[in-house]
């Protein structure tokens, strides 16, 4: 029994270290869905971007730098200013011109820009996965130190040790402050304000003088600013990337997004917990190989019977 609530509580580390990952790129979906209606299906392949943009950085910085936090913070900085770039323009042009278009116009534009991404990422980078491990090799060990919590005896009476790494404090500790920073910006701030009003109703926001074009932009912009963060997190977590990294990782987000209520800043984070923990935990218990099949089986069990989602609320039509 000692080694079973060990064993729990080792996968349930693992389980809130890949959730988080899986929360903020899923509030990027959220955001976008919140305020203009639109999946933004190439939301994926920015987080994939931001992944690139890490091993980049990384390269570039690693050999200068010594203090290696100085040279996390330097690296999350300017993959969170580029991604967010990409973002913008993502928003600029393929986006803002269909607008007013059907849905489904905006949708097969944002399928298209997610083939086109990872096309324009493998042609630049390859075809091949990009480590990390490699480039921060004797670097990286301050975030690889363990830290001991239940130190027991499992069943055939051999020790085991459930430990969490300065890596996993690190990614939960950040989505924490993220989150906060996050909504406090939504709820406080003059933009945060232009976004709950978009949100109601982009046509009487924009008679009261909100800037729609700017609002929505900014909001695609702090979407990708959350997947940059994203992006660093996993690459510090599994230390790898290639060009279709995006597309997997991001219909884990989507599934969150939707699992916790599509426009549910809280519930994209929820969502986002639930996937990571019922990865890990069917992976730890059952078989790893069919991890993501428990994920989408609970995503349709929660379509059949919560429509809205955990924290979403029904869509009222406006007449």
């Amino acid at each position: 029994m000692e080694f079973q609530f060990a064993y729990f509580v080792d996968q349930l580390i693992n389980g809130v270290t890949l959730g988080s990952i899986y929360g903020l790129i899923a509030i990027g979906y959220t955001m976008v869905y919140g305020i203009i209606g639109m999946i933004n299906f190439a939301h994926g392949e920015i987080f994939m971007i931001g992944t690139f943009l890490t091993v980049i950085f990384f390269m570039l910085i690693i050999g200068t730098i010594t203090f290696f936090p100085l040279a996390v913070l330097i690296v999350l900085l300017m993959s969170v200013l580029l991604t967010s770039v990409y973002g913008w323009t993502l928003e600029r042009v393929a986006y803002r011109p269909l607008r007013g278009s059907p849905r489904l116009a905006a949708l097969i534009t944002a399928i298209g820009m997610s083939i086109f991404l990872q096309n324009y990422v493998q042609l630049l980078q390859g075809a091949r996965n990009k480590p990390l491990t490699g480039i921060l090799e004797g670097k990286d060990d301050i975030l690889r130190v363990k830290y001991d919590l239940i130190n027991t005896l499992n069943a055939a009476g051999q020790p085991y040790l459930v430990t969490i790494s300065n890596l996993q404090l690190l990614i939960i500790i950040l989505t924490v402050v993220v989150m906060v920073v996050f909504s406090q910006i939504i709820s406080r701030t003059a933009l945060g304000r232009s976004q709950r009003a978009c949100e109601q109703d982009r046509s009487m926001a924009a008679l009261l003088g909100i800037n729609v074009d700017k609002t929505i932009s900014m909001t695609f912009v702090m979407g990708a600013a959350l997947a940059a963060v994203a992006s660093l997190m996993f690459m510090m977590h599994v230390s790898t990337t290639d060009f279709f990294v995006g597309f997997l990782i991001g219909v884990k987000a989507f599934t969150a997004a939707v699992l916790g209520g599509i426009g549910s800043m809280p519930g994209a984070m929820l969502g986002g917990m639930i996937i990571g923990l019922v990865e890990t935990f069917f992976g730890a218990y059952f078989n790893q190989e069919y991890k993501d099949v428990a994920t989408f089986t609970l995503l349709v069990l929660v379509l059949i019977f919560r429509p809205t989602g955990i924290l979403g609320k029904p869509d009222i039509e406006k007449v």
